[in-house]
């Protein structure tokens, strides 16, 4: 099946997912963030549908879809106005991982969990001084005897404080070559020595963001996941589906902003006719609406690549419409605000504060920067500035 044209399973999941986001909506997320707790009904209600773990293997409680599937169902409820964020994280890095790495022990110890949402794990990577740069990871684990000691620091890490287990990115020392590699280890959260601190954000969310601190936390020879000499191409397999499904967070928030502002385009009369008559203003929202199609296309393209084990061809597509999505979700957010004058920026309508949110698609979890370097020179074959 093409990538553009969605199978009929698709889109009956599609359809079911967005039936299930109107029953919740934005209002439900507003009031959880009030509230400061985590959408633990919507969480739960989309796992006893399936739809959590519908990219992992069925042997393993899993829906046997793919990341294709797993991103309608976050773009969907996003486009309610109720995104979890959680199921770029848990699902499809950490579950992504484990299902095609993960020794048969670990995939029965953690992927059935993760597919019926009894189970969250977090993922681990960025660090204060290493940004984007994944090659200047300073979290090392060592062996010694049987475990592995692990030491270091990590940066905006999100969902910890609900996360039964973190999925840590850390770096080994080749014996051959005495260079470090990158390396994945499932750390459970009450481990000795490893303890996470809350950041203070401006930006309001359900999940939180963390810094993690590994003070010499031990972990036994199993919660190596994968094998130590592949460590790269397994963390890229994880971080490939993360770009796919921050796509589909951002053209979800991208469509529940262009959907408000065309509702109220439609209705507001301050003139003979409604605003949404004039050219000024429904240009750009057809605009809006263009650019969140043509995101969503290499969203389809990047997630059916992936899909189908083309881990290269994957690599560029998922990177392209990261890059793609957060810049339509940025403007289609601007645009919403704008169309409602003064009314954007009220609570009432909820729009203001998905100006800031809008934003975490163009820097998280790779800024847009970076997406120009890596098409430069991986896909231009342009030389490196660095």
């Amino acid at each position: 099946m093409s990538p553009v044209i969605e199978t009929d399973e698709q889109q009956a999941l599609r359809s079911a997912v967005a039936a299930l986001g109107k029953r919740y909506g934005r209002d439900y997320l507003t009031t959880v963030i009030a509230e400061n707790r985590h959408p633990t009904e919507l969480w739960a209600e989309a796992a006893k549908l399936g739809y959590l773990g519908v990219n992992l293997p069925e042997a393993y409680g899993g829906g046997g879809g793919g990341i294709a599937e797993l991103s309608i169902v976050l773009e969907e409820l996003g486009a309610a106005g109720c995104p979890l964020l959680m199921l770029v994280v848990s699902p499809a890095i950490c579950g992504t991982v484990i299902a095609r790495f993960g020794t048969e022990a670990q995939k029965r110890q953690w992927l059935p969990g993760l597919a019926d949402g009894s189970r969250t794990m977090a993922f681990g990577i960025t660090e204060p001084d290493a940004g984007s740069n994944s090659h200047r990871i300073t979290t090392t684990a060592r062996r010694d005897g049987a475990d592995w000691v692990l030491t270091g620091r990590k940066v905006f890490i999100s969902g910890v404080d609900i996360a039964d287990e973190t999925l840590i990115v850390g770096r080994t020392q080749d014996a051959r070559t005495g260079k470090l590699k990158p390396c994945l280890f499932v750390v459970p959260r009450d481990t000795a020595g490893f303890g996470r601190r809350r950041i203070d954000m401006e930006l309001s969310g359900a999940e939180k963001q963390f810094e993690l601190t590994l003070d010499d936390v031990r972990l036994p020879a199993d919660a190596l996941v994968g094998d130590e000499d592949a460590g790269l191409l397994q963390l890229f397999a994880g971080l490939n589906p993360e770009r796919v499904m921050t796509a589909a967070f951002a053209i979800g928030m991208g469509r529940y902003a262009l959907s408000r502002a065309v509702e109220y385009a439609r209705d507001r009369t301050v003139w003979k006719q409604p605003i949404g008559a004039h050219q000024a203003v429904a240009h750009p929202l057809a605009q809006a609406h263009i650019d969140l199609e043509l995101a969503r296309l290499m969203m389809q393209k990047a997630a059916f690549l992936y899909d189908s084990g083309d881990d290269v061809a994957a690599g560029e597509a998922a990177n392209m419409a990261k890059y793609a999505a957060g810049e339509a979700c940025v403007k289609a957010v601007d645009q919403a605000v704008h169309t409602l004058g003064g009314n954007g920026l009220t609570r009432e309508f909820g729009l203001a504060s998905l100006i800031t949110a809008a934003r975490v698609s163009r820097i998280a979890p790779v800024s847009r920067e970076m997406i120009l370097n890596y098409v430069s020179h991986q896909t231009l074959g342009l030389p490196k500035s660095y």
